[in-house]
């Protein structure tokens, strides 16, 4: 399938605050599971270095960052479009500081982290705009800082978010930038995703 959106056009489309903003103010987020999943808390919870800066674009009720304070990683920040999810996200953890808590388009975000954890933020753009997010994630991260988590496998559709994939395109997507540690079926998918999830480490060439 060829996609024929530029960059920009797609940025309109999709990474609009007010698109974002208004499908959390109507309570439009199928893609929220309620709590942290599986693969994303046991993936926390073998990391070591307490003090690794961590990023999670298109956080939205952000359960992986507070799962991060539960656990004493306290250089974590969250980034979204919408102003709603970061807004309650703040007031549920009143101890963190405001620049916890970034609301900004995430390919304009500035920013250097040793571990970016990716869910549901992937499948949520334009497939036109994933070249650019490949670049970018490589631009955020240290040296031999890594890329991790979950991406979707089902056919990669024009209708959503969230848009479906493959491993081959994510192979030959990142593999331009990344070293591709793991790429494989996640095991432990929440039951309403299980055999649609690939569970990823990417580290930064």
């Amino acid at each position: 399938m060829t996609w024929k959106i530029s960059e920009q056009t797609s940025m309109k489309m999709k990474l609009n605050s007010h698109y974002w903003e208004n499908r959390y103010l109507t309570n439009d987020a199928a893609w929220d599971a309620g709590s942290i999943t599986t693969p994303i808390k046991d993936y926390i919870d073998q990391l070591e270095g307490k003090n690794l800066s961590i990023l999670i674009p298109g956080c939205g009720n952000g359960y992986e960052f507070e799962y991060l304070m539960e656990k004493g990683f306290p250089n974590s920040y969250v980034l979204d479009y919408a102003e709603s999810p970061l807004r309650n996200l703040k007031a549920r953890n009143p101890g963190c500081t405001d620049d916890r808590f970034i609301q900004s388009d995430f390919f304009v975000h500035e920013g250097t982290y040793d571990l970016i954890l990716e869910q549901t933020f992937f499948c949520a753009l334009d497939p036109g705009l994933r070249a650019a997010y490949a670049r970018k994630m490589h631009t955020l991260l240290a040296p031999g800082g890594k890329l991790a988590g979950l991406l979707f496998q089902f056919p990669l559709t024009e209708k959503g978010p969230p848009f479906g994939g493959s491993e081959a395109e994510y192979r030959s997507l990142f593999s331009e930038y990344f070293e591709i540690k793991t790429l494989e079926p996640a095991y432990n998918s929440i039951k309403p995703r299980q055999g649609n999830e690939l569970f990823f480490i990417f580290t930064k060439k």
